[in-house]
């Protein structure tokens, strides 16, 4: 009986590039509209900032489902399913009239479908494609959301200066569809990618995981780097607005963000595969900490536009290291699952921290204390990863 056949891996690199170009680029569109929406509708920032809490919690969530699903089931199913969703949820928010509105659309079923069509089932996926590279291809197939950021935020930026933040929601929910017959063609589904699967080492179980010292540096790890992550992201093109910079500008700013990010994705990856996760991530979390110090002291248009890009060189630097530091410690029976949960935690920081920069700014009109709070994460962030030994691998 012949062994099914399994998509070629650089189809596989492919199909994940195209998945997180879509999937990382259009999630943006609710911090470019932010500011129009509030000013527009009469809302406080701490309205969106509440949806915006809401999605990290709920996307999570769906990446722990989806790392367990990967582990089981179809990528194809998995991941083509949760972009539909984000399609549909993303063109109703162009309809929305009430915060809650927004809540539910964004908070919940984009939440879903981003969760599920995000990092955790393609980083798993291309890490079995590329079992001896998985650092350097992750970081690749990650890239695609630093390159759809660029691209996509481009093109909604100058929707938005032209037609307006509703028309924002429109492209970005149709941008979801565009790539779906083409992405269900090449990513693997059936029995033949779940072979694959049945090959991985074996490794420690969740339950068995969370009673390792590694599994809880990382998680506090991760979750600093989420709440920095989020309130960075949903609030960077409000703050440049408010530093000066003109609404193109700042709009622009955060597409640009993305070309640093997909230096930094790539490079990551790559000296995660040759150095261990650990190396890449402690560099990221240092200009973290000089990138926060720098906005803290100096907020003009130029110190925002240098922080915005610091900073996003840094955003997906932890992204592929995520299943190295998870297989390294842990092996690859579970990987998916235990992933899922690195993930869901920093999501869920994502979003407290998103809320903490709207509640600060509500409160004070200013992010002053976001950025000292998000400083300070950074560096102990920065001296958990210093205490990972990543000779001491569990399995």
């Amino acid at each position: 009986m012949s062994t099914p056949r399994v998509s070629k891996p650089l189809v596989i690199l492919g199909a994940a590039f195209l998945v997180l170009f879509v999937n990382g680029g259009a999630r943006y569109a609710i911090s470019l509209a932010l500011k129009p929406m509030v000013d527009d509708m009469g809302w406080k920032r701490g309205d969106l900032g509440d949806a915006v809490a809401i999605f990290q919690v709920c996307t999570a969530l769906a990446m722990y489902l989806s790392g367990r699903a990967i582990d089981a089931l179809s990528p194809r199913v998995v991941l083509c399913g949760g972009l539909a969703l984000c399609g549909v949820a993303t063109l109703s928010l162009s309809l929305a009239t009430q915060p809650w509105h927004v809540m539910v659309l964004f908070g919940l079923f984009y939440a879903i479908g981003n969760g599920v069509s995000g990092v955790v089932p393609v980083a798993v996926m291309v890490s079995r494609a590329y079992p001896s590279g998985a650092g350097s291809a992750g970081g690749v197939s990650i890239s695609g959301m630093s390159v759809g950021q660029f691209f996509i935020i481009g093109g909604l930026s100058y929707a938005l200066a032209t037609i307006g933040w509703r028309q924002v929601f429109v492209f970005a929910g149709l941008a979801h569809f565009i790539l779906l017959p083409g992405l269900w063609a090449a990513i693997p589904g059936g029995t033949g990618y779940r072979a694959v699967q049945r090959t991985a080492l074996p490794g420690l179980a969740p339950g068995e995981a969370v009673r390792t010292k590694t599994f809880w540096l990382l998680i506090c790890i991760y979750s600093m780097c989420g709440f920095c992550d989020f309130f960075v992201t949903t609030h960077v093109v409000a703050f440049a607005l408010d530093s000066g910079l003109d609404p193109w500008m700042s709009g622009n700013l955060l597409a640009l963000m993305g070309v640093t990010g997909l230096i930094g994705v790539v490079v990551s990856g790559y000296w995660g595969d040759r150095r261990g996760p650990a190396r890449p991530a402690m560099a990221a979390f240092a200009a973290r900490v000089a990138a926060f110090g720098l906005v803290y002291a100096d907020q003009s248009p130029l110190a925002a536009a240098v922080f915005a890009l610091v900073f996003g060189l840094t955003f997906l630097m932890t992204a592929p290291l995520t299943v190295l530091f998870a297989r390294n410690a842990f092996g690859l029976a579970h990987v998916g699952a235990i992933a899922g949960i690195i993930t869901m935690a920093h999501h869920i920081f994502g979003g407290l921290g998103a809320w903490f920069g709207a509640a600060v700014f509500d409160r004070t009109g200013h992010y002053d204390g976001a950025f000292a709070v998000s400083c300070v994460g950074s560096l102990i962030a920065l001296v958990l990863t210093a205490m990972l030994d990543e000779r001491d691998k569990q399995v």
